[in-house]
């Protein structure tokens, strides 16, 4: 593949695949002793484990201190919809209560007691919460972080896992200073506020906190965009794209991350299909990979916020009527998937496939190099890849009107 070496085109595979170097070398070292049979259960067991990956994230913090609207944000939620965490002053949480993300369910948020109560003194508190599930620990606290706070901090970091300070309702704390003050700068006095809580917590023993202040409301306010960005950077690759794809679609910038996380699901899907073989070329027989097309589809237009149920939510959020959002929304994507609709498809596909292989193999140089001009490997990732853009346009076309805007950001 123009002369590129092997560890080169290894590397640039796994920035188009979400098989690691490792696998990928492994694959073709099975792939050149024992053929495609010997590589198909090594893909097929690497879609089965995406399916089943599961992100948990920890939420703890006394009553009060705004868990279940942090819980709710975070899953795109207001406070009266359906599946919400109830927003209530007094502590409720007995035992861990976990909640779903509403689109993909395998991204779960904990609501976890308050440490230190007389149910969960801080010396049973890591046994009975069963720390070692979770994948990180948003630590809650208003007005101000304290020794329970510090103490389950450097457990957790004693357990290897990694922790963020939230300090939520900074609007209300911003506008009772407003009231009190003739003069007052926003920047300067939230500058004031995340470095007394910083060095309150260092003063308590811990080395690094890091602290992200946020609103009750809005998500797009104040650091509730950099605690995301942080998050993405500390996780695991898989693990990172399952987080990646759970945000609800608030800018340009979101949809644009999504779409490069399902660029790499549709790499797998065409690794599943090849190894199957269901489709030769031509002749557009589709087979079993019927099934991979549909529901690589469907799983898709979910991740982009284009169901029914995400939409109203969207509209809900933006203040707009849901039949706004959804009259920007067209084309055969969106509607039913039938066997017909994936069959006209690749019928028109196959006019691009033969002349476009080569362009294919030299991005995915060692998964591409398995699987020859005939395989379905090649017309799984063009029918895909052009669902994949037409969806994407069309999560492009609500944002803009649901927020009115051409830029990233919806503010």
């Amino acid at each position: 593949m123009g002369g590129a070496s092997s560890r080169d085109q290894s590397a640039e595979a796994s920035n188009t695949s979400l098989f690691s170097e490792d696998e990928l070398k492994n694959l073709k070292s099975n792939f050149e002793s024992g053929g495609v049979e010997k590589v198909t259960p090594l893909i097929q067991k690497k879609v089965n484990d995406l399916d089943n990956i599961e992100l948990n994230i920890a939420v703890t913090g006394e009553a009060g201190t705004g868990k279940s609207s942090f819980i709710n944000a975070m899953r795109g939620l207001q406070s009266e919809d359906k599946g919400a965490a109830k927003v209530d002053n007094k502590e409720t949480t007995v035992e861990p209560t976990e909640y779903k993300h509403p689109s993909l369910p395998n991204v779960i948020l904990w609501d976890l007691p308050g440490i230190g109560t007389v149910k969960f003194p801080a010396n049973k508190y890591l046994k009975e919460m069963k720390f070692k599930k979770y994948d990180f620990f948003i630590i809650i606290s208003h007005p101000r972080f304290t020794e329970n706070d510090v103490k389950l901090a450097q457990e957790i970091k004693r357990l290897g896992k990694k922790f963020y300070f939230v300090r939520p309702k900074i609007d209300s704390d911003l506008d009772a200073v407003k009231r009190e003050r003739r003069e007052f700068k926003e920047e300067e006095e939230l500058e004031n506020i995340r470095s007394y809580c910083i060095t309150s917590l260092q003063e308590a023993g811990i080395s690094s906190p890091q602290v992200f202040l946020i609103s009750k409301f809005d998500r797009h306010l104040y650091d509730f965009d950099r605690l995301s960005k942080v998050l993405e950077d500390d996780l695991p690759s898989l693990k990172r794209s399952v987080y990646i794809l759970a945000l609800p679609n608030l800018t340009l910038e979101i949809v644009e991350k999504k779409k490069k996380e399902l660029k790499k699901r549709v790499w797998m899907l065409a690794s599943l299909s090849g190894v199957l073989g269901a489709v030769p070329v031509p002749g557009v027989s589709l087979g079993c990979d019927i099934g991979i097309l549909i529901g690589g589809i469907v799983h898709f237009r979910k991740c982009l916020g284009l169901d029914d149920a995400s939409l109203r939510r969207l509209a809900k959020k933006a203040g707009k009527p849901v039949e706004e959002l959804k009259a920007v929304v067209k084309g055969p994507m969106v509607g039913e998937i039938t066997p017909d609709i994936i069959n006209r498809l690749a019928w028109g596909a196959t006019a691009v496939v033969v002349s476009g292989f080569e362009l294919v193999l030299d991005h995915v140089p060692v998964v591409g190099s398995i699987f020859g001009a005939g395989s379905s490997f090649l017309m799984i990732y063009k029918l895909l890849s052009g669902a994949l853009d037409d969806l994407t346009e069309n999560a492009r076309r609500v944002v803009k009107a649901a927020f009115g805007t051409d830029e990233n950001d919806p503010k």
